[in-house]
């Protein structure tokens, strides 16, 4: 790698913006970011929450409105260039493979793109097919590819040029659970490197085993940022009480998020029934209040435990978002 010695930050943003719209809609809103030479940085948000808006930025593909962000100290609207030799993109699914072709030609493909001499191509592209846990594939064309063998191509693509900062978008998305545990172990194996990852993603968990720390984003806004630990930390005294209720109607719910126990809650329906996650402070006789609102309906199931990043990610976007 050919790191900016003199840049404190791999990627530092300050009050990055992006507006649409002439300005009628804010996809992100004053973001300001320092991410460490080294880390593996979280990005969490549910949709339209100004993740993709972010990394296009990072990515020299959309202009920030105002603000400026820089990678390894190079600025992403006047050295864009230099920001794209620095970076690896990995945006996973089928777009930017090529489906005819095999994972070999497809990496010398991109490694002609990406202006990496003949004479280092072969060696490059061999030991990243190791890397990936692709070698005995690399002349099988790409359309005989399982889901999770094309997410590893496209990590190896991203790799070609040997980045100082990797920007992963949803890495495990749509892969079986073996596939996914083998891409996280491969992710971080990359941060022992010494490369930076930016890493965003749906999966509280997968952030919660990988990230150094993370930042989550509402509406465009940063709304917290820290390690695993201190978000979790933020729900201390707080207890999730697990239900699966049959017959749940908006006025129940109307009536458990008046309770001055509840912090926030979340609802999923399957098979007839309702889950139902009560994000309670830890209050005498919290979880005796939940149910009194709950009399009545069938309860097939109801549990507590202590809460869990994915628990606090909930809290804080649900507060936000006014659904606490």
């Amino acid at each position: 790698m050919t790191g900016n010695r003199a840049a404190p930050y791999a990627i530092e943003t300050e009050s990055l913006t992006r507006t649409y719209g002439h300005g009628r809609h804010t996809a992100v809103d004053g973001l300001t970011l320092q991410i460490e030479r080294g880390e593996m940085f979280g990005l969490l948000g549910p949709n339209g929450a100004g993740k993709t808006s972010t990394v296009k930025m990072l990515m020299t593909v959309l202009l920030p409105t105002s603000g400026s962000a820089r990678v390894m100290g190079e600025d992403v609207v006047t050295r864009a260039q230099s920001v794209r030799r620095r970076i690896g993109v990995i945006l996973g699914g089928d777009a930017g493979l090529y489906a005819r072709l095999s994972a070999w030609d497809n990496l010398a493909l991109f490694a002609d793109l990406y202006g990496i001499p003949h004479r280092e191509q072969r060696r490059r592209i061999a030991e990243l097919l190791d890397v990936v846990g692709l070698v005995g594939t690399g002349r099988k064309r790409v359309e005989a590819f399982s889901r999770g063998m094309k997410q590893r191509l496209h990590i190896a693509r991203g790799l070609l040029h040997d980045p100082d900062v990797v920007i992963l978008d949803e890495p495990s998305n749509g892969i079986d659970p073996v596939g996914a545990r083998q891409l996280r172990a491969l992710v971080r194996e990359q941060v022992r490197t010494g490369r930076t990852v930016l890493l965003t993603t749906h999966y509280m968990f997968e952030a919660d085993e990988l990230c150094d720390r993370v930042a989550v984003l509402r509406d465009g806004v940063k709304i917290a940022e820290g390690t695993p630990e201190s978000l979790k930390k933020q729900t201390e005294g707080q207890n999730v009480l697990s239900l699966r209720v049959v017959g749940l109607q908006d006025e129940h719910l109307a009536r458990l998020r008046r309770l001055p126990a509840v912090e926030s809650l979340s609802v999923s329906e399957q098979d007839g029934s309702h889950g139902l996650e009560v994000y309670c402070a830890q209050v005498p006789d919290h979880v005796d209040a939940v149910l009194a609102e709950l009399h009545g309906l069938s309860l097939l199931q109801v549990s507590q435990r202590e809460p869990t990043l994915e628990d606090a990610y909930v809290s804080l976007v649900g507060r936000r978002a006014g659904a606490g």
